[in-house]
């Protein structure tokens, strides 16, 4: 025989992701692409001298997992050593953080800043016991009265400073907050050390910007996270100039040129798909088209291992900072607002439509951050629109998060081919939470992964990490059971979907989001080798058990980057 297979897998549920989700018990693969799949008459064939030749005793091989919404850079540097872990079951109060702060001040220099990262008001027990109870500047004073402290909230969209960051930064009671921005303040007109929003820009601008190594390490950490957890794929869902005052510019242009080394070093172990980040929040729709064609393109990188695909754009913000633009009001009141630059609803309106034509007829797919249910309306017209004006087949726009699409939405998104990028993690995390924001009936609904299956629109999933880490068993077992992360509590049964169509989120229809259906995503003769292996058979598992089980080998482009079977 000519050419010999590198790698033959055997005797295991070979999950395909093909068209009928068929199940084979062997694989070949052969030079970086699968050459057989079937039954042990298929590959033995190709097996020559130096095939590698490994025997799966009943484990489950999938295709490479594709995280279609994780911030790689920012998940990296959010991680310690780079930054205290402050999310739950790691802190569990709002003294546990404090102490946390404490012994870090006992480990760096006097003025050195301090960062944690992971927070979230729903597991801290002070806030838990009183909702109105929030971080302030006052649960540090004591712990860090000469160390700057910023701690990012587990969804990015909330910061809390020290009382000494304030006065570096430049904050006090007559600070104006920026557009699409809060300065938290107390009875007495004073900040409390919270900032939602764009008025975290504040502090991203007094910080110093991470240096090129400090991004090389966190994207190799986040790299080697993914490997460990059988992630082939990601999209990093936002990098350019709007991303600069983010994280310390973890999602700023330069971190795709570190990218763009790691690939040319022959370290980058994952496939990379990139949105391009023009602006932040509240932008206009000049200051978009000036930035949109400024940035470069995608240089001379292999387009399989990194691809600029879009944009991204903030169209609002998110539930639990009430800042999602709602068609009924929140719990306590208010709507919530659409995000980008104008002072009425009917202006942003204009300007959230202007901006996505512009992208539209400049040829880019276009991923539009936006949770509320009035926001997702007002997008998914306008990507319907944008396609109306300027006529452009397979376009693949589509709605991020989308955490309460309405029917009218799915309707529109699904007739035009456009998606939904879901965050199933985020569900299971804040599933308990969002009931004092919007309702047991909203709450329970948000992610509706059944309802957008089942009305024709293509749903992938991602973990938005460090949102959430980028665990997608976790999400799995979330879209099977829809209970919550606190108390195993079920939130919106009717909305639950079954273990292959979940796959199908992180795997086919995660590709598809990449305009890479044809190559990667399945388990097919001529596509890609990147590959999942799942101790136990996944098919049979109680989804309860389904994130205990573990990954224990890990295939990108037919490389082997991790392997506990032969430990």
């Amino acid at each position: 025989m000519d050419t010999y297979a590198d790698l033959v897998f055997l005797g295991g549920r070979v999950v395909t992701v093909d068209a009928e989700f068929s199940v084979a018990s062997a694989l070949a693969v052969t030079g970086g692409v699968i050459s057989a799949v079937g039954g042990q008459d298929d590959v033995a064939p190709l097996v020559g001298p130096d095939t590698r030749v490994v025997d799966l005793r009943g484990a489950t091989l999938l295709p490479g997992i594709n995280d279609s919404h994780l911030h790689g850079c920012a998940f990296g540097m959010s991680t310690p050593p780079l930054s205290l872990d402050l999310s739950h079951p790691a802190v569990s109060s709002l003294a546990d953080v404090a102490e946390a702060v404490r012994e870090a001040v006992g480990r760096v220099p006097g003025g050195q800043w301090i960062t944690g990262h992971g927070w979230d008001t729903g597991y801290l027990d002070e806030c838990v016991s009183d909702p109105s109870r929030l971080p302030s500047r006052r649960d540090l004073a004591a712990v860090s009265p000469d160390h700057p402290v910023v701690l990012y909230s587990f969804s990015g969209h909330a910061t809390w400073v020290n009382s000494k960051a304030l006065e570096l930064i430049g904050i006090d009671r007559h600070t104006v907050a920026p557009p699409g921005g809060a300065i938290v303040v107390d009875e007495d007109g004073e900040p409390t050390g919270l900032l939602h929003e764009g008025a975290q820009a504040l502090t991203q601008n007094a910080l110093p910007p991470l240096s090129w190594q400090e991004r090389t390490d966190a994207i190799r950490s986040n790299l080697a996270t993914l490997a460990r957890l059988g992630i082939t794929s990601y999209t990093e869902p936002g990098l350019g100039p709007g991303g600069d005052g983010i994280m310390r510019g973890a999602l700023g242009a330069e971190t795709l040129d570190v990218y763009r080394r790691l690939l040319a070093d022959g370290e980058l172990t994952a496939r990379l798909g990139v949105l391009l980040l023009p602006t932040g929040m509240a932008s206009t729709v000049e200051e978009f088209a000036r930035t949109l064609t400024a940035l470069g393109e995608s240089g001379d990188a292999d387009p399989r291992r990194i691809a600029i695909h879009g944009v991204k754009i903030f169209a609002d913000g998110i539930v639990p900072n009430k800042t999602s633009w709602m068609h009924e009001p929140y719990v306590g009141g208010g709507c919530g607002s659409l995000c980008v630059g104008g002072e009425t609803d009917a202006e942003r309106i204009a300007e959230i439509d202007a901006i996505i034509r512009h992208a539209h007829a400049a040829g880019h797919q276009l991923g539009v951050h936006v949770t509320g249910d009035r926001a997702i309306d007002t997008v998914a017209d306008a990507f319907a629109a944008a396609v109306a004006e300027h006529p452009r087949p397979d376009a693949r726009h589509y709605v991020i998060h989308g955490d309460l699409l309405t029917e009218h939405s799915m309707k529109v998104l699904a007739a035009h081919g456009f998606g939904v990028n879901m965050n199933p993690t985020i569900k299971w995390t804040v599933a308990d939470m969002e009931e004092d924001f919007v309702g047991a009936e909203r709450a329970a609904y948000a992610w509706p992964y059944r309802d957008a299956i089942d009305a024709g629109v293509r749903v992938a999933s991602g973990s938005d990490a460090p949102v959430t880490y980028p665990d997608w068993r976790q999400g799995v077992a979330t879209m099977i059971l829809r209970e919550s992360k606190a108390t195993g509590r079920v939130s919106g049964p009717e909305q639950r979907i079954g273990l292959a169509e979940a796959i199908r989120t992180y795997t086919i229809d995660a590709a598809w989001q990449d305009f890479a259906d044809d190559w990667k995503g399945s388990l097919e003769p001529g596509k890609v080798a990147d590959l999942c292996v799942l101790d136990g058979d996944l098919l049979t598992a109680d989804p309860h058990d389904i994130p205990e089980m573990p990954v224990v080998l890990t295939v990108v482009d037919g490389q082997v980057v991790h392997d506990t079977l032969r430990d």
